[in-house]
């Protein structure tokens, strides 16, 4: 074998360190011990030559060169899964308990789902939609399974993508001219909220609460009723609803960091590992987000 070969182990060791953010996680990821783990990174970075992590006194971040690996590693273990499973594997069964944030079901996951559940006709899914303030406590107390949530810091879940947020109004009602600005927010606790508010502090924009729902439809719904004007996910503007921008005297608002969260008391679950990693596979890259976009995604 080529010193320059790269092994499936290496692999899943580096995919494992950048998903749990630290050695000691991954090694939990891959039942190895930490020292082993730090070996096989080790043995992958001389294969290629290349430095892939730098190692912080308190987390580590990727080099350029190992995010151009990771979308090459995640392919490549992919491929090598199902390759074992389509000569070895037995038919996958089990339950999973997932959940997804209300923005995120019909664009990205009912997509992920209609390619997941043919191929994995014997695994049954219970699907709860719900905002993600609720479904990240109920994954760490093993309640749900997994989540698609936007993350609430930067340790929750495995990152997926950014999804901008943007303000909607009603062309027939023109609110954006009022002084205070009526708006529409989500519950207390809720990020879009938090970046809604911080994006108005930011101008100097007077603004009063003028509807509180928990719901993308009652959202939607004091929009259109000429209530109030709200920051939604890019992904849930329906052709009923006018984007604002500068030109109506509206600043930029944070994106949301997209992410899938898994509880502890799944690690095991064949089911739920084939389900994480087509989840990861299908909306971590760039591409496949921009061709959800664009193609095929219920808006």
């Amino acid at each position: 074998m080529s010193s320059s070969d790269l092994q499936i182990d290496w692999l899943k060791c580096f995919v494992a360190v950048v998903d749990a953010g630290s050695l000691s996680g991954a090694a939990h990821e891959v039942n190895r011990s930490q020292s082993a783990v730090s070996m096989q990174m080790k043995k992958l970075e001389n294969a290629l030559g290349r430095q892939l992590l730098n190692r912080g006194p308190r987390h580590l971040q990727l080099t350029d060169d190992g995010q151009t690996l990771l979308g090459y590693a995640r392919r490549m273990l992919a491929l090598h899964a199902e390759t074992q499973a389509a000569f070895h594997g037995e038919a996958l069964t089990g339950r999973i308990r997932l959940g997804v944030a209300e923005d995120y079901a019909a664009s990205y996951l009912t997509p992920v789902l209609k390619r997941f559940a043919p191929r994995y006709a014997g695994v049954d899914i219970e699907l709860t939609c719900e905002q993600s303030t609720t479904l990240i406590p109920r994954v760490r107390s093993g309640d749900l399974d997994l989540a698609l949530v936007s993350r609430d810091s930067p340790h929750t879940g495995t990152f997926l993508f950014k999804e901008p947020m943007v303000w909607v109004g009603s062309a027939q009602f023109e609110l954006w001219r009022r002084d205070p600005l009526p708006i529409a927010v989500y519950e207390s606790e809720s990020l879009a909220r938090r970046y809604a508010v911080h994006s108005l502090a930011q101008q100097g924009r007077q603004f009063k609460v003028v509807y509180n729902s928990s719901s993308l439809a009652g959202q939607v719904a004091a929009v259109e009723g000429g209530l109030a004007i709200a920051a939604i996910t890019q992904c849930t503007v329906q052709a009923s609803l006018q984007v604002l921008g500068s030109e109506h005297g509206l600043g930029n608002i944070e994106p949301m960091e997209v992410s899938i969260l898994r509880s502890r008391a799944s690690r095991g679950s064949k089911a739920v590992d084939s389900l994480h990693g087509f989840i990861i596979n299908a909306l971590r890259e760039n591409d496949a987000i921009q061709a959800l976009r664009l193609t095929g995604a219920p808006r």
